[in-house]
């Protein structure tokens, strides 16, 4: 039998430039296949070539044949659309998860398997685990980069086709590995943030398709206090940029944002880091996308993460009509409607969904 063809998702960072490496030494035929997922404006610094001239680097060194695929309609139809609505209802959208669904789990895997894929591979830091002829997603070896919070609505069936080269290394040793064979993204620095916004300001870069309005800035009491440049901007717990002086009778304090009335144009905030109005006792979400197609029995007692890197809280989760309502064991801090509640059962992980509302 020949080798099995594992085509690797290269970004033009070190992680997915380690785990082609690694698939190389692993005995794998390894092909890279490069994403263009964003269309750059005219004069726009393009990331996107610099990235591809470094997969191109990394695919020399490795002498392994590099394709590119422009995924950017996809990418606006099925990701960017969904970002602007939810900031238009005044969530807090992560595009990283959605992308992983859509494009990194769909139009990657059905592009792979074109070209003559047995597998693909990602550098995401992330586990897959066989137990009973199951695939399940679990924790990496490294907690501090974990990202199957990210991966949470990608299903078992695309998990069965996924090789993750990373899931038992820390970062560090990443790193040292890719220094000792030489690979030009070894010390580049990790992409963080928005990708489409990159360096841009949040602000400036959605104005070109939301138009914004400035509105009140109230306390607890329904005292204005200051004026915000448009309410849809603001994310719960947020305390930078809200530009509110010192206000009579109110100690010097940092305000944060606790609530936000959308049809209002109005935002609430309070004083402290540690203010009861910052704090929440669960949450509820529309619908739970199940990684693995098991018929649960609700309540359900497991762990709930409610944004990357965020200490998992036991939880329990119960099931209405229409909707899901998460209970905590303990308070958790400024969830933000529209972000991910992702739920682990020790190191692996559920699912999760898209958080609606919080009490």
């Amino acid at each position: 039998m020949g080798k099995k063809t594992v085509v690797v998702g290269l970004s033009g960072g070190v992680d997915s430039s380690v785990s082609a490496y690694l698939l190389k030494e692993a005995g794998y035929d390894v092909k890279g296949l490069f994403m263009k997922n964003w269309q750059s404006e005219p004069g726009e610094v393009c990331t996107s070539e610099i990235d591809f001239e470094d997969a191109s680097k990394v695919c020399d060194k490795l002498d392994i044949p590099l394709h590119k695929a422009n995924f950017s309609d996809e990418y606006w139809d099925r990701v960017f659309t969904n970002f602007l609505c939810e900031h238009e209802k005044g969530r807090t959208p992560n595009p990283d998860i959605l992308c992983n669904r859509e494009i990194k789990f769909k139009s990657f895997l059905d592009y792979a398997f074109e070209i003559g894929a047995d597998f693909i591979a990602t550098g995401h830091y992330a586990k897959i685990i066989n137990k009973d002829g199951r695939n399940f997603l679990s924790r990496a070896k490294d907690i501090n980069k974990d990202q199957t919070y990210f991966l949470h609505e990608v299903s078992e069936k695309e998990f069965s086709k996924c090789l993750f080269p990373l899931e038992n290394l820390t970062k560090s040793e990443v790193r040292n590995i890719a220094l000792k064979n030489d690979l030009v993204t070894a010390n580049k620095k990790d992409s963080v943030g928005i990708c489409f916004v990159g360096e841009k300001n949040l602000k400036d870069f959605l104005s070109r398709f939301i138009e914004f309005k400035k509105g009140d800035i109230k306390d607890e009491n329904d005292n204005i206090i200051g004026q915000h440049q448009g309410s849809i901007l603001y994310t719960q717990g947020q305390r930078q940029g809200l530009m509110i002086g010192g206000v009579k009778g109110k100690e010097e304090l940092p305000w944060y944002v606790y609530k936000k009335d959308i049809p209002k144009n109005e935002i609430y905030v309070c004083q402290g880091g540690d203010n009861k109005l910052l704090m929440n006792k669960g949450l509820y979400v529309e619908d739970i996308n199940y990684i693995n197609d098991i018929n649960y029995k609700y309540p359900i007692k497991c762990s709930v993460q409610v944004r990357h890197q965020h200490t998992p809280v036991n939880c329990t989760i119960e099931k209405s009509s229409n909707e899901y309502k998460v209970t905590f064991e303990e308070s958790i801090r400024a969830i933000a409607p529209g972000q991910s509640a992702v739920f682990y059962d020790n190191e692996i992980c559920l699912g999760g969904g898209v958080i609606c509302k919080t009490f």
